[in-house]
């Protein structure tokens, strides 16, 4: 007893109530006044699919839609190949095509044949000089011609080659000298106004079929031939020998100088190659996104104002298979690609950025021109002075009704910050009845549409919230024919069928008495078992030709 005295007396007592502490006295009329609570609403949004289905067609991008922007025009009226097209350096960049045993030049603004000009023989080859007042154009009987562009008189005639002119160039920097090469491998620089040759450049060991002059350079140039190389010439090198000389590892259909004049772009096979000239040669990079031979390539450039693609240069190459590809060599990838039904055989892009020009094998020309802010600036002042006279608008005043809507409909500057309305978010008939908790009515509203990815959003909503089982026993007989309908329609689909495959079992399980007792329910049960039997079958048939390709795919691979 003495040790539990202590022990008691030792504890101490933590008192419960603070009495230095005032304690707030409660009435009863501060139990009927209600508490303020802060309540938050969540935000509803309407039921989407988890499984996204992915577009049939890829969205374009910026510089594809610029690219897609070109109005398209054909001009038919020609009699064969158009082997050659070339633009005029000066505005307004009119453009001659060779075909057949002519030589049409066009105008760029209304791409209409401006003029003709005759040959003994098939043209092909064409090229304007720098200055856009003369045209050079080869032929296959070896003979180059030079004609005055506005009165197609002919200057000069330059025969020298044994065999058929392939391609003829004037250089970009030079208005008295010319290039050419043709089928007797031999590379020959002209003196056009002495008719004479200044070079023979031997090098080529077969057809020399195209060629380009050097942007920096007037006394520099580049030919392909189909002996796979690409040859670098320097007039000023007294051995006549190439200066570089690089393989494509196809027979070389054309070539081209890139806007820096250290680069060029070679075209064979059915691939694109850029090479690196002050590298020594050396290859940068092989496009080879065609099927079949590509027959030509050109520099573009970008005429957007603004944006990332601004004023930057491509490369276009059209193939026999009829496609036109375009490429970011910045990049080193294809920014935009167009279907023509007719093997493409050449392609020019006019210096103005307005116009693109593309020849075909059955003599048809496909051309692409961009409307144009001057244009559209022409016509509205063509059409104000045929009104005739026009009273001038009279002054905004406070008293007018358009005085407080003026400006609404300005365009935002480059500069302004844009603070964007939010948009009104339209709810289905299925999602308001989700947000009123109406399930079973949600799910038969769904199933009466037409959209299997809503119905299928719908469910996945009702698995969420763990009502869907519910809803299927509740539903009658009608609802429950729709929905066995559209089992029978989409459960075997890859996309859906984890979902739909274990809602069908489910289905069978709980409503076998009814689908027993109505015939209607019969019948679709029928149809749900011709389909799962039609799709064991594909599967089985699929497993026996994974089989057959499954080895030989093995013994390539050791190969």
């Amino acid at each position: 007893m003495v040790t539990s005295c202590k022990l008691r007396n030792t504890i101490k007592y933590k008192p419960l109530i603070n009495p230095k502490k005032k304690i707030k006295e409660t009435t009863m009329a501060d139990l009927l006044v209600e508490q303020p609570q802060e309540i938050t609403i969540s935000k509803t949004f309407p039921t989407k699919p988890k499984l996204k289905s992915k577009p049939k067609t890829p969205l374009k991008t910026p510089e594809s839609k610029y690219w897609s922007s070109f109005k398209s025009h054909q001009i038919s009226n020609l009699i064969s190949s158009i082997p050659s097209i070339d633009f005029s350096p000066i505005s307004p960049h009119h453009f001659a095509a060779a075909n057949s045993a002519s030589l049409t030049l066009f105008s760029s603004r209304t791409l209409s044949p401006a003029s003709t000009i005759s040959f003994s023989d098939v043209v092909t080859s064409c090229s304007f000089r720098c200055d856009g007042s003369l045209i050079a154009a080869s032929d296959l009987s070896g003979l180059i011609r030079v004609f005055d562009v506005k009165t197609r008189t002919p200057l000069r005639r330059l025969r020298s080659h044994a065999r058929p002119v392939r391609f003829v160039k004037y250089p970009l920097l030079d208005k008295l000298h010319l290039v050419s090469g043709g089928d007797d491998s031999v590379v020959k620089y002209w003196d056009v106004a002495g008719e004479s040759v200044v070079l023979d450049l031997y090098g080529h060991r077969d057809y020399v079929r195209c060629g380009d002059c050097s942007p920096t350079d007037g006394e520099m140039f580049v030919t392909g031939s189909y002996d796979h190389t690409v040859k670098l010439w320097d007039v000023r090198v007294d051995s006549k020998e190439s200066v570089i000389e690089v393989n494509h590892g196809n027979p070389v259909e054309d070539v081209i100088f890139l806007p820096s004049g250290g680069m060029v772009a070679t075209a064979g096979g059915n691939s694109v190659k850029i090479w690196d000239l002050i590298g020594g040669g050396k290859m940068v990079y092989s496009m080879e996104s065609h099927n079949k031979t590509v027959t030509s390539i050109c520099v573009g450039k970008v005429g957007k104002e603004s944006g990332e693609e601004a004023l930057q240069y491509r490369i276009f190459s059209v193939a026999l298979d009829g496609y036109m590809k375009v490429f970011d060599y910045a990049k080193m990838k294809v920014t935009h690609s167009m279907r023509f039904p007719a093997p493409l055989m050449s392609i020019g892009f006019s210096l103005d950025c307005m116009t693109r020009v593309i020849g075909s094998s059955n003599g048809i020309i496909f051309a692409g021109r961009r409307k144009a802010k001057e244009d559209a600036g022409e016509s509205k002042v063509g059409n104000f002075w045929a009104l005739g006279n026009v009273e001038e608008p009279r002054a905004l005043r406070p008293t007018y009704f358009r005085y407080f809507h003026r400006s609404q409909g300005e365009k935002p500057n480059e500069g302004d910050h844009l603070i964007m309305r939010q948009k009104k978010v339209k709810f289905a008939e299925h999602d308001k009845l989700l947000k009123k908790f109406r399930h079973k009515e949600a799910l038969v509203s769904v199933l009466g549409g037409k959209n299997t990815e809503n119905v299928v959003a719908v469910m996945e909503e009702l698995v969420a919230r763990r009502k869907l089982l519910k809803c299927v026993v509740n539903l009658d007989d009608e609802e429950l024919g729709l929905l066995l309908g559209f089992l029978h329609k989409h459960s075997t689909m890859p996309r859906h069928s984890g979902l739909l495959t274990g809602l069908t079992r489910k289905v069978l399980e709980m409503r076998a008495e009814d689908i027993r007792a109505s015939d209607a329910l019969k019948g679709h049960i029928r149809n749900l078992k011709r389909s799962v039997e039609e799709e064991i079958r594909i599967q089985h048939s699929l497993q026996e030709i994974q089989g057959v390709i499954s080895p030989l795919l093995r013994i390539a691979g050791r190969r």
